[in-house]
């Protein structure tokens, strides 16, 4: 029996429908929804969790219908949910404790001594042991957390009553890089440690890619593709998906039916068999490299010293960016208006203005009859 099951659901507010016709299925793991700002994901998960009420479709929770289908729609409080929201929203007046034993029963959490006190103080010290935050740290307030601790206790407070289905809205966005990454990481563990199914919400395709198990790409209140992170990536739907995930630059290109397409950069190999005609063709940063046109007093590298110059096509330099360890070059190919972008080493990279030589390795996606997104 999987977790979740979202059929045809549809959300509207005023005229403008935000989800149309949303199928989702999650059995286990974590599946991440991917997507750019307003396209739905976080309605998807509030709705899910019975904060909107959709105006069609079903949700299905442990095979329990819990909202559409004819019935009488569930409470959120009676949904076996938990949820994270961006910003962790732990109560500012309570300590890390009382924040965890929140979501316990009443009964539980009034007793401070005897048996129900032991429950929740056990239950609380197992919830930071999942999330891996030091006991210690249970009477301290949220204000003395760092960003991350705070995520942590927020997870462990979703994690505490038990919960069949975890949503998380975008959970580390406000963290930096590497504090986003090892939050990440400990949320998932114990995610998978707690043996609760997760639903995580994310803009951030690096994130959706190394966390989950399934991931969901949407647009405009539809999925495109829902798939392993592998699937996704290496075997995209359509033209939309490749752009979006792996930056890939999409070009025009004709193929006579074999396995290669002509394009701006000449004739490249294609990933599978494609009809004769047209072909959008998906060439990601790390496929395209980039060479120095020219030496010093014009000419081309390798022929001062008798060698062959390198091959390639003539582009130039539209702006480079650099994050240290590497960096990203867009560069535009003569007589042609795309953009191509490729991913250089820290060592080596051109200058806005340069002239250098563009090639494509290995096999590009291929999309016959699909109009650039």
């Amino acid at each position: 029996m999987s977790a979740l099951d979202v059929l045809g659901l549809r959300v509207s507010f005023g005229d403008h429908q935000v989800l149309q016709g949303v199928d989702l299925r999650v059995e286990d793991g974590v599946t991440a929804v991917l997507g750019s700002s307003g396209c739905g994901k976080s309605t998807l998960l509030r709705t899910i969790a019975g904060f909107i009420e959709p105006s069609g479709g079903e949700v299905r929770l442990g095979g329990r219908t819990v909202t559409g289908g004819g019935a009488r729609s569930v409470p959120p409080r009676h949904r076996s949910i938990g949820y994270v929201p961006q910003e962790g929203a732990l109560f500012p007046h309570l300590d890390v404790a009382a924040n965890i034993a929140f979501g316990l029963s009443r009964a539980v959490r009034a007793q401070r001594s005897g048996r129900r006190g032991r429950q929740a103080h056990d239950r609380v010290a197992a919830m930071l042991d999942l999330v891996e935050l030091p006991h210690h740290l249970a009477t301290r307030q949220p204000h003395e957390l760092s960003g991350g601790q705070q995520q942590r206790v927020a997870v462990a407070r979703a994690l505490a009553p038990g919960p069949d289905l975890v949503l998380l809205d975008e959970p580390f966005s406000s963290l930096d890089a590497g504090l986003r990454e090892e939050t990440g990481r400990a949320v998932v563990r114990a995610l998978r440690a707690a043996g609760a199914a997760a639903l995580l919400v994310t803009h951030d395709q690096g994130e959706a890619l190394s966390l989950a198990d399934q991931v969901a790409v949407m647009a405009q209140g539809r999925f495109l593709q829902v798939d392993t992170p592998l699937g996704v990536y290496l075997e995209p739907a359509d033209a939309a998906v490749a752009t979006f995930l792996g930056h890939a630059a999409v070009v025009p290109g004709t193929t006579n039916g074999g396995g290669t397409a002509s394009c701006l950069v000449g004739p490249l190999p294609l990933k599978g068999e494609h009809p004769a005609g047209p072909v959008l063709l998906a060439i990601r940063p790390e496929q395209v490299e980039v060479t120095r046109a020219e030496q010093p007093g014009g000419a081309r590298d390798g022929e001062r010293d008798g060698q062959t110059p390198p091959a390639g096509v003539l582009a130039t330099v539209i702006d480079a960016s650099f994050f240290g360890h590497d960096a990203t070059v867009r560069v535009q190919v003569d007589g042609h208006p795309e953009i191509l972008t490729a991913r250089t080493p820290a060592d080596s990279v051109p200058q806005t203005g340069d002239r250098v030589l563009v090639q494509v390795t290995g096999e590009v996606l291929g999309f016959p009859g699909q109009v650039a997104p």
